[in-house]
């Protein structure tokens, strides 16, 4: 199966050129694909930055997401989504997405797709950094059907990857991390969701001696920081979505990062909701590549507000421009992207 290699120019049309085969699973160009799906989302998004409707600010962003989505030559299948079937109007798990029809006689590549189509929907709202648009996808059965429940994280770049635990003590936890990175404990900066239940745990990493950032929302960019050297941030710690420990773990597939990951179930109902998702054994302890065990793993993300991982949406009088991040397991890639997108009456003069 051939390959393209997608190239955006100036007037924001897509441009082909002959690349070389990819290896077995999604098609090479396909990221570049995710790439518009995001960037669309995020430019939906932001023309509600600040109006204080977050669920105004997360419906444009499905409805963009689940539209460029529809056109992708894919046969695709949302894992992670708005949530579960018969809860959410679009984008629920188990939808089917794509035209479904390969270029000429090929049949259309087989994909799974986990999205947060607008992550940190109060943060848009409000006009508050770390807003994003993001997409994960891999071959069929390479993501993790996470139910919408809480996970408990822990995330570590590279170097620690295999020197912590998930049930360690957190002051062990963080000489782990220290000494993997040549660092003293108070030299670390961790990343906790300012949330109730986590005051125990604020108090534990603070007797250590390291500093804690405490973020309102968005603990996906946060251990996408985790893992990007010079970023400042060493761990995340703390309970958040399993929505988004699956997007995590897809990101940290690409970048080399680590997760460590349990699902917290507190009742039979959630316990059967897990089984009916083919989830057995709610105690186990996720790895990145349990979450995303897809060999041929791609990522998107594009900043709606800016933040620490990416700038947000810049609108002018001569269109848009879009700072995103796009990687992928294979062929290996890791690149940040701006796009300037040209209103349409402009073009004809460019």
């Amino acid at each position: 199966m051939s390959v393209r290699a997608i190239v955006r120019d100036r007037s924001g049309e897509d441009r082909q050129r002959r690349a070389p085969k990819a290896a077995a699973g999604l098609e090479a160009d396909l990221s570049l694909e995710f790439l518009r799906v995001v960037e669309q989302a995020a430019l939906a998004a932001a023309q509600t930055v600040g109006r204080g409707d977050r669920h105004h600010s997360d419906q444009v962003a499905v409805e963009a997401m689940r539209r460029e989505l529809g056109a992708l030559r894919i046969d695709g299948r949302i894992v992670i989504g708005e949530g579960e079937r018969d809860q959410a109007p679009m984008l629920y798990i188990g939808e089917k997405l794509g035209t479904r029809q390969g270029r000429g006689s090929e049949r259309a590549p087989e994909v799974d797709i986990a999205v947060d189509p607008l992550e940190g929907t109060n943060l848009c709202a409000d006009d508050e950094p770390n807003a994003i648009a993001v997409l994960a996808a891999s071959e069929r059965g390479g993501l993790l059907h996470a139910p919408d429940l809480y996970m408990e994280k822990l995330i570590v770049g590279s170097a620690a990857r295999e020197l912590v635990n998930l049930d360690a003590p957190v002051p062990d936890n963080l000489r782990a991390i220290a000494r993997s990175l040549q660092l003293r404990v108070e030299d670390l900066v961790v990343i906790v969701l300012d949330r109730p239940r986590h005051a125990q745990l604020i108090q534990q990493i603070r007797a250590t001696g390291a500093r804690i950032r405490l973020i309102s929302d968005g603990d996906l960019s946060a251990g996408i920081a985790v893992a990007l050297a010079g970023s400042g941030v060493h761990a995340v710690m703390g309970i958040g979505g399993a929505p988004e420990g699956v997007l995590t773990a897809a990101a940290l597939r690409c970048l080399g990062g680590e997760i460590f990951a349990r699902l917290v179930v507190n009742n039979g109902e959630q316990e059967q909701r897990c089984r009916a998702m083919g989830i057995q054994d709610t105690r186990r302890v996720y790895r990145s590549r349990d979450l995303a065990p897809g060999r041929t793993i791609s990522f998107a993300a594009t900043g709606v507000t800016g933040g620490s991982l990416l700038d947000g949406v810049r609108c002018s009088s001569d269109g848009s421009r879009t700072r995103s991040l796009v990687m992928q397991t294979e062929p290996h890639s890791i690149r940040f992207i701006e796009t300037h997108h040209v209103p349409q009456l402009m073009r004809s003069v460019l």
